[in-house]
């Protein structure tokens, strides 16, 4: 099987390895990672991650 396409975050800082990155794996299963712990990811479908990133820039989560 060949290797994700990882690619970082257009909001990733320099090189101190505060980055999320994301790799489509097929067109309903997106892995999403933490650069400085490359061996951990979570899945994600494309709608579900969308409707979190909305909510995310929205500023709708609740502390």
């Amino acid at each position: 099987m060949p290797q994700p396409a990882w690619q970082k975050s257009s909001f990733s800082s320099g090189g101190e390895g505060n980055c999320i990155e994301m790799a489509a794996i097929t067109p309903s299963r997106i892995n999403l990672r933490e650069s400085d712990r490359p061996h951990e990811t979570a899945t994600a479908a494309p709608r579900a991650l969308a409707h979190l990133l909305r909510t995310v820039k929205a500023g709708l989560l609740s502390r």
